[in-house]
């Protein structure tokens, strides 16, 4: 068994996590999460279970993250890690409490910071970009809009357990002075959450956290776990790398502004782009038709280029017309959000499969998550680092694609470029 065991609630953040693994020379699995079915994984560093239940209830995502540790042997794992979004977007409160009564545990330490994406903690308050969460990008999420910016106090909401937090202050004296606060809250508290101002704060609470049974949060402390893990051993040399012309295939579920940014980047790069039109969605005989008006696209846009792109409505009139309608027939966000993730994901794998396709690009965790179960995509190796979190894998079962799955909220404007690229080097 591996020495980490990570339980993440998405594909992508399952991929981000396990890419901090991978880049310090250390072997990194993803699986999806199975009711039932094989518990065999391959001899690995990092073992990363994808729950997929940031939209879940809090009952649903408490019973994946329960049974999946439950269900895992516990021989020679050294530390276990929640992984959750970077601006604690989902069953925040379930998952750590399933994790820590999974485990028989009454203690961990949850650090959310990602300085290289633009996550900060200051004194319990996460920041995005040097915006407080409340007034980010993630204030008006459609399916958890971010309200508050204080960390213990949105956790806390969430769980029994009492939550406190420590301050970068206690940085300032050192190590040992980090160890002496963290022993302290043990006794008072289940969950500490730690300041994270840039990536020195990372560094050394690495050096602290590594013998920590328990740990909860982002996925950017593992990157300096990781090294310390990895030590002194040498890291294989990268072989050389061989361009392939193949086709490349990109699908975009996302409404985040990052998302939105990268698809008109491909479009303005000349690209063929197609919009599918998720007005649709609602009726039968329209979605079918909506289905083969896009098949048809990709097709002919496949006989001139070797890269195309198809994305959901993404302009705000668009998504507001589609929510409309929605709510007319009683549907929610939630409802509608996986509603449009399956129809691109038809979409995906009947082109995927006409066109015999093996590279694919996502944009969006859920539609990542819905594109790879109808691939029958079960488990994955991470492979190498594009942009800060955003790796390439490659799927364990035949046949064998190559994929990038991306966090809707991740990544430059040229990121689909870059990962195209890197798709075509083998």
């Amino acid at each position: 068994m591996p020495g980490t065991i990570v339980i993440a609630d998405d594909v992508t953040g399952a991929n981000d996590i396990g890419i901090m693994y991978a880049k310090a020379g250390l072997d990194a699995y993803v699986y999806s999460y199975e009711e039932e079915g094989s518990t065999e994984y391959p001899p690995c560093d990092a073992l990363i279970i994808d729950t997929d239940s940031r939209f879940d209830t809090h009952e649903n995502a408490y019973h994946k993250v329960f049974h999946a540790l439950e269900r895992l042997p516990k021989e020679n794992v050294t530390q276990y890690i929640d992984k959750q979004c970077s601006v604690f977007r989902g069953n925040i409160g379930a998952e750590f409490d399933a994790m820590l009564d999974a485990l028989g545990e009454e203690f961990a330490v949850v650090v959310l910071g990602f300085p290289n994406n633009g996550r900060t903690t200051l004194h319990s308050l996460h920041y995005v970009n040097g915006t407080l969460l409340e007034n980010s990008q993630f204030r008006n999420d459609p399916v958890h809009p971010m309200r508050k910016s204080d960390l213990v106090e949105i956790l806390q909401e969430q769980t029994k357990r009492k939550v406190g937090a420590i301050h970068y202050e206690v940085y300032d004296r050192g190590e040992e002075a980090v160890r002496q606060a963290l022993e302290d809250a043990r006794g008072r508290y289940s969950y500490v959450i730690m300041d994270v101002r840039d990536n020195r704060d990372l560094e050394l609470l690495a050096r602290v956290l590594r013998e920590e049974k328990v740990l909860c949060g982002s996925s950017a402390l593992s990157e300096y776990l990781a090294r310390l893990e990895a030590g002194r051993r040498q890291k294989q040399k990268p072989h050389a790398f061989r361009v392939v012309q193949d086709k490349v295939f990109c699908m975009a579920g996302s409404l985040t502004p990052q998302t939105i940014g990268q698809t008109a980047y491909m479009k303005e790069k000349g690209y063929p782009v197609i919009t599918v039109d998720t007005t649709r969605v609602f009726d039968g005989q329209e979605k079918k038709a909506e289905e083969e008006r896009v098949l048809t696209e990709i097709e002919k846009a496949y006989r001139t280029s070797d890269f195309v792109m198809i994305h959901s409505m993404n302009r705000p009139e668009e998504v507001e017309q589609t929510k409309r309608m929605a709510a007319k027939k009683g549907i929610d966000n939630t409802e509608v959000s996986s509603m449009v993730s399956g129809l691109l994901s038809v979409i995906s794998q009947k082109a995927i499969m006409r066109l015999k396709i093996r590279r694919i690009i996502v944009c969006g965790g859920d539609t990542s998550a819905s594109l790879c179960a109808h691939l029958g995509v079960r488990g994955m190796k991470v492979l190498e680092e594009i942009e800060a979190g955003l790796p390439t894998c490659e799927s364990v079962e035949e046949p064998h694609y190559r994929m990038v799955l991306k966090s809707g909220s991740f990544g430059t404007p040229e990121f689909v470029y870059k990962a195209m690229e890197k798709l075509r080097l083998e």
